[in-house]
């Protein structure tokens, strides 16, 4: 693995991350934008994305900025809206050639900053506010966005999961906002929800690529300015949720395959210690393709089409995925618990623990092979507020112990089980309890 130098630098309350190397032909920059997640602002935040690539003040539409994008030798620009932890990321990403490699060309790098600077600080107005068109327009695509989740099942399910398993907490709040909001947003709205961004919003700035540091902190630092900032008024804090039993739901559906998701609590999260003992554990569990999901449930006993788990670090809960037929719902969780219990029993061989670790190493080189990877990867150190380098991680995971493994598993709590089915399946009595 090559070293990975990460020097960061505050300015102008924007926390600029300088990550040289000469590995890439290509400079990576990548604005993140971290807000509380919060039931009143979120469709308006899902939103802004989509309303920002319509043009710049310089490019105002889609396809002029399309065009000055070829100008700059073919550059690439998104922006997104994810969900991490009981917080909401936008990243805005452009990747520019580095004009190291290009002959006589020496501001294709500061014309790309401009322009990210731009669409960010300086988008395409009408009368001092969004274009009502655009906004109209937009919503509609965000509109299409959010409804087209009831058609992937898998990304359905998961939502429901969420849905009832986080019901009373932040993290239940969908990322993509709500379409019963939609109506009402106006373009003064937006624009005004925009500026209260650009305020309060924490801002990291990434920059990775071939260049000399000093020079390119100097160029993005006065490029890159913050004139006022204001600390957020929305509150993170929430009481910690304890249940007696596992909640169950059915949800009817006319599918022709089931969805059985379980949510677990496993009441460890990427800042703790135990983290990469838990990552391990979700390797074995059911992370690859060698874990006990998928060796048990589809494989030996042929119950489920798919069976994976997969952690969300920085809330702290394990999500059990698997397609099956209606009618194999109990045997099928009764499966899946039983390769909990025996993990927590500590029924899986030294050899299965360390092929384990070098997946997860493996997939974490892997990511290192391409920038936004390496960005995405440094960012979780800012939204867990805890510094740990990839080089950190990794010898962390190779340190796990078994016994690590087994204190991390008793540690897993059941909480919720889902099941999405048809009329054959569970829930026949029509009851919500499976």
């Amino acid at each position: 693995m090559f070293e990975l130098i990460e020097k960061t630098t505050d300015k102008d309350h924007i926390r600029f991350h300088l990550i040289p190397s000469k590995k890439f032909k290509t400079v990576n920059i990548v604005v993140k934008c971290k807000a509380p997640l919060h039931r009143s602002t979120i469709t308006k935040r899902a939103l802004l994305p989509y309303i920002l690539q319509q043009g710049t003040k310089d490019f105002p539409s889609e396809k002029q900025l399309m065009l000055q994008l070829d100008e700059l030798y073919g550059a690439t620009l998104s922006i997104d809206g994810t969900k991490k932890g009981n917080n909401h990321i936008i990243s805005f990403r452009l990747e520019v050639a580095n004009e190291k490699f290009i002959h006589d060309e020496s501001t294709v790098i500061d014309e790309g900053l401009q322009l990210l600077h731009n669409l960010i600080y300086a988008p395409y107005l009408e009368e001092n506010t969004f274009p009502e068109k655009t906004v109209e327009r937009e919503k509609i695509t965000l509109k299409h966005k959010i409804n087209s989740i009831y058609d992937d099942k898998l990304a359905y399910a998961n939502m429901r999961l969420i849905d009832e398993m986080c019901q009373d907490e932040i993290f239940h709040i969908h990322p993509n906002g709500y379409e019963e909001d939609l109506e009402a947003i106006q373009a003064a709205d937006m624009y005004k929800y925009y500026e209260q961004l650009l305020q309060e919003d924490r801002m990291d700035i990434y920059i990775l690529g071939d260049f000399h540091v000093e020079e390119m902190g100097e160029k993005i630092t006065n490029i890159f300015k913050r004139k006022q900032y204001v600390q957020s008024d929305l509150e993170l804090s929430e009481e910690k949720v304890n249940r007696n039993e596992p909640k169950k739901v059915v949800e009817v559906q006319d599918i022709q395959q089931a969805k059985l998701h379980i949510g677990y609590r496993t009441n460890c999260t990427y800042q703790d210690e135990d983290y990469f003992a838990l990552h391990i554990f979700n390797g074995l569990f059911g992370g690859f393709p060698n874990a006990k999901l998928f060796k048990n449930v589809r494989e030996k006993h042929s119950l489920a089409y798919y069976a994976s788990s997969r952690i969300e670090s920085h809330k702290g809960l394990l999500i059990i995925f698997s397609g099956i037929e209606s009618t194999n719902y109990q045997q099928a969780r009764d499966i899946i618990e039983l390769q909990m219990k025996a993990m927590k029993e500590g029924d899986f061989t030294k050899s299965e623990m360390e092929e384990t670790k070098e997946l997860i190493i493996s997939e974490i080189q892997e990511t290192l092979d391409h920038p936004q990877g390496i960005i995405e990867l440094l960012y979780q150190q800012v939204i867990a507020q805890k510094e740990i380098s990839p080089a950190q991680f990794i010898e962390n995971i190779q340190k796990v112990t078994k016994e690590e493994i087994v204190k991390v598993a008793k540690k897993i709590d059941l909480d919720t089980v889902y099941l999405l089915t048809n009329k054959e399946g569970g829930g026949k009595d029509g009851k919500n309890d499976v």
